[in-house]
């Protein structure tokens, strides 16, 4: 779990840094149709990250899977892409609510 948090906390900061330096760039509506023409790629997930910036988990039926994210400015860059993805619905564990 602690694994998980640490690798989301990644993706949202270098979400945060300077395009040139991680990531291609573009309109959404660009990226999203290279996504699906290219790699088959449909949105999976959707989360809000830090600034307002909204997270995309894109993946295919073979694998693929690419994270898109669009900043309040509206810029959308890839920032991480790669394969073997896997949707899961497990439950979690109920966690200590006491604190």
């Amino acid at each position: 779990m602690i694994g998980l948090s640490l690798g989301f906390a990644l993706v949202v900061a270098l979400a945060q840094r300077a395009p040139a330096e991680t990531a291609s760039c573009g309109q959404r509506a660009d990226l999203v149709s290279q996504l699906q023409t290219r790699y088959l790629e449909t949105r999976r997930a959707i989360a809000l990250a830090e600034n307002n910036a909204v997270l995309e988990i894109f993946a295919s039926e073979s694998g693929s899977w690419t994270i898109l994210v669009t900043r309040a400015n509206g810029q959308s860059c890839l920032i991480a892409s790669g394969e073997a993805f896997e949707a899961l619905a497990e439950t979690l564990p109920a966690q200590d609510t006491a604190l």
